[in-house]
Parts: structure tokens; sequence; C-alpha cells
């Protein structure tokens, strides 16, 4: 018997679950594997035993999945030792695939998860052991190196831009509008951030600054800017990275705990809004000053999806368990973009260990020279990602998502 078993890994997005029904789709098409199987909170999970078999789960208590957000698999941030250093978990995880009858693992996830392909393809070939290891990927964080852009950053920018639109229009309705602060999601690369400038109003952005990690943050230029715009038009609006950091490289919103690090050691960010709150009041600019952080909605937000980012997180999903049937492995399906307009884009394989541990910060070339906003390549990049409506399924006037019973 040949099975396979696909799992998901980090923070979820609106469209992850897309990508392991399209596993699974493809899989019913071309009838490959015996059994899909699904890890239950990926890698930690399996090792758990946590397994379900998707091919004797109803279809119709499935397909709703495409149309879900959040990780329906369940996920972890679980980092396996180093092999060379110690096996037993490598040992532990391919006996239960042998165990299973498991030829291929489908790992859906973003920087670090293709850490966890490299290692497993890497091991299995240093042992001679016929598993096959591909990673799909997904982050809203658009931050992963080869792919043109990432599964879920289309429905998160799209979430992002609408908010702003609309935050702008609710901070605009008094004659003392004052100062209104968004916090994005970003570490480490400002893509996220960025898509704030597409929300404009008779083709003008409504985002007098942005601000991402890739430039260094100044507070005094900050205070001196903000201060000659408020007293130009008595109104402010901000968007902010939660990774923006000083010239020595000091997050302006980490957590000082010891204990706000995850398993990968990454801190916890969060609290931007607030600092440069603090800041213009303190700097007695305004009093009247608003903040939000936009926090998990930005990658859970389906009824703000972009059915072309859904679509492809189909496609990878599909394409990987295409790929399966070649010799490859310890690749990730990557996308290539063929065209902005009209939009098309295709799928081609990369090593994850080219993947792994690398960011693809936002280019430093489209921002401005004075690092406080963004230039109009960002509207040709991230636009045609954007586009589309799902039709998603409702139950009494709310969205009807699908979960696995476990």
């Amino acid at each position: 018997m040949r099975n396979c078993i696909v799992a998901q890994s980090g923070g979820p997005t609106s469209v992850i679950n897309a990508s392991f029904l399209g596993v699974l789709d493809e899989n019913n098409k071309l009838n490959y594997y015996d059994n899909v199987y699904a890890g239950l909170n990926g890698i930690e999970g399996i090792l758990a035993k946590k397994i379900v078999n998707l091919s004797e789960i109803p279809y119709h208590e499935l397909e709703g999945f495409k149309y879900t957000p959040a990780s329906g698999l369940g996920s972890c941030r679980y980092k396996m030792k180093d092999f060379n250093t110690n096996e037993e978990e490598y040992k532990k995880l391919i006996e239960i695939f042998k165990e299973y009858e498991i030829e291929a693992f489908f790992y859906i996830g973003g920087n670090d998860s293709m850490d966890t392909v490299k290692s497993l393809s890497s091991y299995a070939k240093e042992h001679n052991i016929a598993i096959k290891f591909i990673g799909i990927p997904k982050t809203i964080d658009n931050d992963l190196m080869y792919t043109d852009h990432t599964p879920g950053f289309g429905s998160a920018a799209k979430f992002i831009a609408t908010t702003v639109l609309e935050c702008y229009l609710d901070s605009s309705v008094y004659s003392n509008n004052g100062i209104f602060i968004i916090e994005a999601m970003g570490r480490d690369a400002g893509w996220l951030t960025a898509s704030s400038y597409l929300a404009k109003i008779n083709g003008k952005p409504v985002a007098d600054f942005i601000y991402l990690p890739e430039v260094a943050f100044s507070k005094e230029q900050f205070i001196k800017d903000v201060r000659n715009k408020f007293l130009e038009q008595n109104q402010v609006f901000i968007v902010a990275s939660e990774g923006i950091r000083d010239a020595e490289g000091h997050f302006l919103g980490e957590q000082k705990s010891s204990a706000a690090h995850d398993k990968f050691g990454h801190a916890q960010l969060g609290g931007v809004c607030n600092t440069l709150k603090e800041l213009i009041i303190e700097n007695s600019i305004t009093s009247r000053v608003k903040t939000l952080e936009l926090g998990v909605t930005q990658r859970c937000a389906m009824h703000c999806a972009s059915n072309t980012d859904i679509e492809e997180a189909y496609m990878v999903g599909k394409k990987a368990l295409e790929y399966s049937n070649t010799d490859c492995s310890g690749d990730m399906v990557a996308i290539k973009r063929n065209s902005s307009c009209p939009y098309s884009s295709e799928t081609f394989l990369i090593e994850a260990s080219k993947v792994a541990n690398n960011i693809k910060y936002f280019p430093t070339e489209w921002i401005n020279k004075e690092g406080n906003n963004v230039t109009d390549a960002v509207t040709e990049y991230i636009s045609p990602l954007i586009q589309g409506t799902p039709e998603i399924p409702l139950e009494n006037g709310l969205p009807k998502f699908s979960v696995i019973k476990k």
C-alpha cells in the first residue's frame, strides 16, 4: 500500500487549508496514493501519533476547508534537533511513517518548516530511506526566498488595505481628527505594512507615513515628520510594522520578558503603535491619538480573502502531489509570476535548503528616500494578488467553516 501524509506548521493564514485540500483533490484525481493521512499539529502531532485518514472522511465534510481560515489540521512551532547530534526523533518519525506505509510527506509552512523539510530529506537520503519530503509554502509575511510571493500574503494584504481605508474614513469625521496609528505584522520584512499603500481615495494613498523594518527608525525624525504633517492638515494617518527597530537594531515593540520568545528564539513583538502614541503625546504634538493593533485578524480574515490567493494556495497543494510522482525530495513548491497584467503564474521547485533560514526583505528601492513611505512599485506588485472575492458558504447569515472531528 502506498500512502502519503500532509501537515501544517507555524502561524495560520486565511488560505492554508486550501493547500491541504489541493493535495487531497489531486490525489483523488490521480489515485497515486491509496490514502492521504493528516498529521494533527504538525511534526509534533505526528511524533505523538495524532494522525487521521483524510481519505476515510466523507468528502462533503472536507470540501469546505477551501474557504475555512486558520490551520484546520492544527499547527505547531516545533524545532527538531540536528540529527548529527541527536537522531532519536528522526528514528521515531521514520518508524511511524513506515507503520502507516508513508511514501511522501507534505509540510505546509514557512521558513522554519522548510528547515524541517531540508533536515528530514537529508536524513532520509543519508540513510537510504525511500520517503519523499516536499514543502508547500505559506506565510502572510511574504518573506520566503525564490518564490514570487507566498500563499496567504494576498489575503492579508487585502484585509490590511481594506481596514486602513475603513479606519481612515472613520477617523476623518470630525473637525479635529487627531492622529491614527495602525500596527501590522512583520517581524523582519515590511511586505504586510507596505500593502497599506494600496488603500487610496481618488487615487491618493490615505496613509501619510508607512514605517517598515528595512529602514532604521529615528524617533527624532518621526517626531519632526508627524509634527509638520499635523500642523499642515490637522490629521495624520500612520501605518507601522511590528518589526520596526532603531539604528542599533532594537525592536521598538519587543516584550522584555525572557519568556517572550518562541521555540525558534524569535522575540514576541507587539505594542509598536502604543510606543509611537507615547512619543507623540510626550512631545506635545497632540493628545488626540488612537491606535489599532491588527493582530491575528490579518491571518484569519476569510471574509476579506483574495480569491486569487485561495486558488494559488490550492494550486501549490495540487502541484506538490504531482511533483511527488517524480524523483524530487527536499524541495519546496514555489510560484513564478509570468505576467502582472493580465496576471498569470505557475509553479516550480526550489531546494528547501535555499529557502530555510533566509528572509526575503522588502526591496529598499521601493521605499522613498525619506524612509517613511513606499513607492508606486508596491501597487503593481501587490494589486494582482488581492483580486477576486470567494463565494463563502453561509449558514444563518454567517460563514460556514469546516473542522476536523478529532
